[in-house]
């Protein structure tokens, strides 16, 4: 299945670099381009694209406030997944990006093959989160308004099954699918399997909201994106 792409951003050599590394790739079309959020909002409609590729800072409208306009006019997890291009220095940014419904980011200077296969993984349904940036976004909402123990979050959680509970706790710290599936010693599909239900039942539309949502409930902690014992 080949993946849709629009690319987003305002320098014209970046978007042109970046459509030459893609365009190399036989699963992989873009199919459009835009120089900041605006334009971007007004061709999702006609392209259809599956991804997504947002840089953060534009004019008019960044890519911040796209992906969170994005994120609302698609609520259901019908819509494209974004992803954002960003550097080291801009890690508040990154946060913000992810809480608006970011599917993941990968750095501008990321190699080509890293590139495509991020851009793949994301249009799969994954999210582009390791481990250090877990724990970096958890410390992150640890330091905002965001309080854990949401009040809708209980009735969700009780809806887990046990596995599911285990799952959404590895995930939470920021492990991969394969990753689960040797702690279990379980195939990657059954893994796949147990994510797709989780995110069902949480009514969240992808790992990084899966672990917006662990924090908010109270059974991850700042510093080590692991279980709260306490709570156990």
């Amino acid at each position: 299945m080949t993946v849709r792409l629009l690319l987003v951003d305002d320098d014209d050599l970046v978007r042109t670099g970046l459509k030459m590394i893609l365009d190399s790739d036989a699963d992989l079309d873009v199919v459009g381009e835009a120089a900041n959020g605006v334009e971007a909002l007004d061709m999702i409609d006609a392209l259809n694209p599956d991804v997504i590729l947002m840089d953060i800072q534009m004019p008019e409208m960044d890519g911040i406030e796209a992906t969170r306009r994005i994120s609302e006019k698609f609520p259901d997890d019908e819509g494209p997944r974004v992803l954002v291009l960003t550097t080291f220095e801009q890690d508040e940014y990154v946060f913000q990006a992810l809480r608006a419904g970011a599917s993941g980011f990968l750095l501008k200077r990321t190699p080509a093959d890293d590139l495509i296969a991020g851009i793949k993984i994301v249009a799969e349904g994954d999210s582009l989160l390791s481990p250090s940036v877990t724990r970096r976004l958890i410390n992150e909402f640890a330091n905002t308004s965001i309080s854990p123990a949401g009040a809708d979050t209980s009735g969700k959680l009780d809806s887990l099954t046990a596995r599911e509970m285990e799952v959404l706790q590895l995930v939470s710290k920021g492990l991969s699918n394969q990753e689960i599936a040797d702690e279990f010693v379980l195939s990657e599909g059954t893994i796949k399997t147990h994510v797709k239900r989780i995110l069902a039942k949480l009514e969240v539309r992808d790992r990084t909201q899966a672990v917006i949502f662990a924090y908010n409930a109270g059974i991850i902690l700042p510093d080590a994106g692991t279980p709260d014992a306490d709570s156990q």
